[in-house]
C-alpha cells in the first residue's frame, strides 16, 4: 500500500482503522518491559546482585575484565546495542524485501518476552545472568519496536501521524501505570503475599514478560503484511547497515535528522535507564518510592504524549520537539541540585520527565516517518531505533564511565546535560519541510 497522498476508500478506511488499533496494542504490550523492567527493577536489582558477587574492591570480572559493581548494568545496556547493530538492518531489510514484518515482529517480541520471564531466575550472586537476559532482551526489543514503528508511514496519511503515534505512546504510558499500581501492591506488601524482597522483584519482572507475550497476540491478528515495492538484497547484519548508510547519503537531510535523534535521544533513554540507580544510590531513596516516582512518570507522560500531539498541530513536530528539549535541559540540570533522602523534590524532578517523555519521543517517530522514502520503512527505522527504548549506548556509557571515574552518580547525571544541548542545535538545522520533498513524500500543512 502506499504510504498516500490520495485519500484512502471508505473499505480501505476502515481497515486503516483496525490496523492503528491493533498496532496500538503493541505499545501497551511491551512498554511495561521498559517501565517495569528497564526503568524500576532491573537496574537497582541487578546492581545489588552483582555487588554481592563483587570482590573486595567491589569489582566484578566478566570474562576477566574488571567492573566496578556499579557500572554493571549501565556496561549491559550499552552491550545489547551492538547485538541490535547486527540484527536490526539485517531484519529491517528482510521486512522490505519480502514485506512479511509480522513473522519477524513474532519472533522479535517472543524471544524478548521470554528473556523477560527468564529473570525470574535472577537471584544470589547470578549477575552473569542477569546481564545476558539484559542484552537478549534489550536486543530482541529493538528489533520488534523497529519493525512496530516501520507499520507507521503504511497504516497513517501523513496528516495523521502525528495524532496516530502519540495515542500509541499514550497507550503504552496507560500500560505501564496501570502494571506499576500492581508492582507497587506486590513489592510493598510482599509479605502479605508470602515472598521475600527479592523474591517479589523476581516475580515483577518475570510477570512484564507475560505481559507482553499475551498481548502481542492482538496487532499480529490485526497488523497485515505488504507487498514490497523496492527490491533489496539483504546482507549480513553490519554490511546492511552500511548499505542503509551509503543510501541514506543520498537523502542528507534525513540523516542530518537521525544524528540530531540518536544524540538527543540518546540522553533521554538514559535517564530512563539510570534514574532509578541514581535515585536509590546516590539520593538514598527505597523501591516503593522509586516506583511511585516512575508511576508519576507514566501518568503525566500520557497527557503530556497527547498534550504535545495537540502543539504540535498548531505549532509543528519540529518545533514542539525543540520546545521539550529545552525543558529535558532545565529538568536534568535541576537533578544535581537534588538533596538526598527527600522524596517530594524527586518526585517533581519525575513531574517534569513525565510531562515532555511521551510527547518528545512520540513527536520524534512521527516526524521521522515522513523523511523515509517510500518502500524502505523497516530499513530505516532499523537506524532510527538504534538509540530508541534503551538501546542508547553513548549514554549509558557516558554515565558508568563518569561514575567509575568520580564515584559520583550526581556527576554521572549531569554529565547527559550535553546530549540535549547537542540535540537542540542539530535538530534546529534541520529543514525538515524539504527534507520531505527531498525524501519523495507528500508535505503536510504543519510539521
Amino acid at each position: 500500500m502506499s504510504t498516500g497522498t490520495v485519500r484512502a476508500a471508505p473499505d480501505e478506511t476502515a481497515r486503516l482503522r483496525r490496523e492503528q488499533r491493533g498496532w496500538y496494542v503493541y505499545d501497551w504490550a511491551c512498554s511495561v518491559y521498559s517501565t517495569s523492567v528497564l526503568t524500576v527493577f532491573l537496574g537497582p536489582y541487578l546492581t545489588s546482585v552483582a555487588e554481592r558477587a563483587a570482590d573486595g574492591d567491589g569489582y566484578v570480572h566478566p570474562l576477566g575484565v574488571p567492573v566496578r559493581a556499579g557500572s554493571f548494568f549501565a556496561y549491559s545496556v550499552s552491550l545489547s546495542v551492538i547485538v541490535a547493530v547486527v540484527l536490526m538492518p539485517l531484519a529491517g531489510s528482510v521486512a522490505d524485501r519480502t514485506g512479511r514484518k509480522k513473522p519477524l515482529l513474532a519472533a522479535a517480541a517472543y524471544t524478548g518476552a521470554a528473556a523477560t520471564t527468564g529473570m525470574f531466575l535472577l537471584d544470589g550472586d547470578r549477575y552473569l545472568l542477569g546481564g545476558v537476559l539484559l542484552v537478549v532482551a534489550n536486543a530482541a526489543q529493538s528489533v520488534g519496536m523497529m519493525l512496530y514503528n516501520s507499520y507507521l508511514p503504511q497504516i497513517a496519511p501523513p496528516d495523521q501521524r502525528d495524532a496516530v503515534s502519540s495515542r500509541g505512546w499514550a497507550l503504552g504510558y496507560a500500560a505501564g501505570s496501570l502494571v506499576l499500581v500492581a508492582d507497587l501492591v506486590l513489592y510493598s506488601a510482599h509479605d502479605s503475599f508470602g515472598l521475600s524482597e527479592t523474591a517479589a522483584v523476581r516475580v515483577c519482572l518475570a510477570s512484564a514478560g507475560l505481559w507482553w507475550g499475551a498481548f502481542t497476540l492482538v496487532p499480529l491478528r490485526r497488523l497485515r503484511d505488504r507487498h514490497a515495492r523496492v527490491a533489496h538484497t539483504a546482507a549480513p547484519g553490519p554490511r546492511q547497515l552500511a548499505a542503509t548508510v551509503r543510501d541514506m547519503r543520498r537523502h542528507p537531510l534525513t540523516l542530518a535528522f537521525l544524528l540530531a535523534y540518536l544524540v538527543y535521544n540518546d540522553g533521554i533513554q538514559t535517564v530512563i535507564t539510570q534514574a532509578s540507580v541514581y535515585g536509590s544510590q546516590e539520593l538514598g531513596l527505597g523501591q516503593s518510592t522509586l516506583i511511585v516516582a516512575v508511576l508519576l512518570v507514566q501518568v503525566l507522560a500520557v497527557a503530556g504524549a497527547l498534550a504535545m500531539g495537540r502543539l504540535a498541530r498548531t505549532y509543528g513536530a519540529q518545533r514542539t520537539i525543540l520546545g521539550s528539549l529545552v525543558a529535558w535541559t532545565l529538568t536534568l540540570a535541576a537533578g544535581w541540585f537534588l538533596p538526598a533522602r527527600e522524596p517530594v523534590w524527586f518526585f517533581l524532578l519525575a513531574a517534569g520527565i513525565g510531562l515532555v517523555l511521551g510527547g518528545s519521543q512520540a513527536l520524534s517517530r512521527s516526524l521521522f516517518s515522513h523523511l523515509v522514502p517510500p518502500g524502505k520503512e523497516a530499513e530505516y527505522f532499523s537506524a532510527y531505533e538504534m538509540s530508541d527504548r534503551g538501546m542508547s549506548w553513548l549514554g549509558p556509557l557516558l554515565f558508568g564511565v563518569t561514575y567509575q571515574l568520580t564515584g559520583s552518580y550526581r556527576s554521572a547525571i549531569f554529565s547527559l546535560v550535553a546530549f540535549f544541548v547537542l540535540g537542540f542545535a542539530l535538530l534546529a538545522r534541520v529543514p525538515v519541510r524539504r527534507a520531505v520533498r527531498e525524501a519523495g513524500n507528500p508535505v503536510p500543512e504543519k510539521i
